[in-house]
């Protein structure tokens, strides 16, 4: 199979994945009875929660308090971080992966000793335009790229994200050059790697290699006692409990050996 095309089957999988979401008003923003039903959302992974706000508040307004309309979730208690999406969120919180995942919503009492103040989809996207930023100076020493991009790329970029449309974020993104790749000289097999490969049939030889950097986030959590599955790890009750990296990650292209993967 091609690596490309696996990479690019993989990107569409991530890029189509969706996690369906339950999400129940919180009872002190409850002001009829009975209580509402909570929303059915099939939420993308690629996306953000605040970004769900022109679904959730049509269903929940009619019983919400006099006041401003400032969304944030919360999941047993902890407020979520807006600017992580949602698919990181569920599969660094939920160990135990239950569908539907059971969200509190609230529209009132905006955390803001924990939570950075968000105002909606502009926030969110000054976010995502930073992570770009950041992804940038890791792989090229600067973000450039980002911040000369023009101002139609940069809407046709956001407005990508905000609809799942992996094409045209492809298209855009394209041109951030956010995947560095130069050529290295191997003179010799690497005798560890050979004999890993043994029983794939594939060889390594000298000669020119495509190096590349990706940038990667890494989120860390940090646990206080040993469990044998993850369904006995303890709850994520704080978010002093995680801290994230980030890094480059190398990437290696040696030819067309390289682009095959041997399925046994």
């Amino acid at each position: 199979m091609d690596v490309g095309a696996m990479g690019r089957e993989a990107q569409k999988y991530v890029w189509e994945g969706a996690i369906p979401l339950q999400i129940h008003l919180h009872e002190s923003e409850v002001t009829t009875l009975p209580h509402p039903s909570p929303a059915l959302v099939l939420a993308p992974r690629m996306g953000y929660l605040p970004l769900l706000l022109p679904l959730l508040k049509p269903h929940f307004s009619s019983t919400l308090p006099p006041g401003v309309d400032t969304i944030w979730f919360e999941y047993k208690g902890l407020p979520l971080k807006w600017h992580i999406p949602t698919g990181v969120l569920f599969d660094l919180l939920c160990a135990e992966q239950e569908r539907p995942w059971n969200l509190t919503v609230h529209f009132r009492g905006y955390p803001g000793n924990i939570l950075t103040p968000c105002e909606g989809e502009d926030s969110v996207k000054w976010s995502f335009i930073n992570s770009l930023k950041e992804a940038a100076y890791i792989v090229n020493g600067n973000c450039k790229n980002v911040m000369n991009m023009s101002q139609s790329d940069q809407v046709e970029l956001w407005y990508s994200v905000l609809n799942g449309n992996m094409e045209a974020y492809q298209r855009v993104s394209s041109k951030l050059k956010l995947e560095k790749v130069g050529d290295q000289y191997v003179g010799k097999p690497n005798s560890n790697l050979l004999k890993s490969r043994t029983n794939t049939g594939e060889t390594d030889t000298g000669g020119p290699v495509k190096t590349g950097r990706i940038p990667v986030r890494l989120y860390v959590w940090s646990v206080s006692k040993d469990f044998d599955d993850l369904e006995d790890a303890p709850q994520i009750d704080s978010w002093d409990q995680i801290s994230y990296i980030n890094r480059p990650v190398e990437i290696q292209r040696e030819g067309k050996l390289r682009q095959m993967l041997h399925l046994t």
